[in-house]
């Protein structure tokens, strides 16, 4: 009965002192993708990684435009455009890629770790950075009238 007894009261302790450990809150996405620079070595993993799991739907280079999406009905973002995850935080794209979305099937935790997935969504990131900034178009420069050469001929009043 004693040994039930302090087997009881162990459990209890061991459930309310894990309850009330503190749990860390996720990264705001704005300051988690910009103050992280992916090494070489974790950058080819992510890059490795997108191109075995996520390029055959989004595109080598992240526009989202293949065969097999237009073939599944899918409208995917296009990630080569800055704008079109800046409203989405790093976690919800980890999310996204972690439990999957819609017709896209979540990335097993066989085939990469949360520090590979989170690697993924810098490196998805870097898509719409590396493009070239839209440049406004070349404005036509207005031409002067030339100045005639000789002056016009003269004519004589008439009287």
């Amino acid at each position: 009965m004693l040994k039930s007894f302090l087997l009881f009261t162990a459990i209890v302790l061991l459930v309310l002192a894990s309850a009330s450990a503190q749990v860390r809150p996720p990264q705001d996405a704005s300051q988690a993708s910009a103050a992280k620079k992916l090494s070489p070595e974790a950058q080819a993993r992510a890059k490795k990684l997108y191109e075995q799991d996520c390029a055959l739907c989004h595109g080598s280079s992240g526009d989202g435009k293949t065969d097999l999406a237009k073939d599944m009905s899918l409208t995917l973002l296009d990630w080569t455009d800055a704008k079109s995850l800046s409203t989405m935080s790093d976690q919800a794209l980890f999310d996204a890629i972690r439990n999957g979305k819609g017709k896209m099937p979540g990335e097993d935790d066989a085939r990469a770790k949360n520090d590979e997935v989170r690697n993924l969504v810098t490196y998805i990131r870097k898509f719409g950075k590396d493009q070239p900034a839209a440049s406004a178009p070349a404005r036509a420069q207005p031409t002067a009238t030339p100045a005639p050469a000789t002056p016009p001929p003269a004519t004589a009043p008439s009287n």
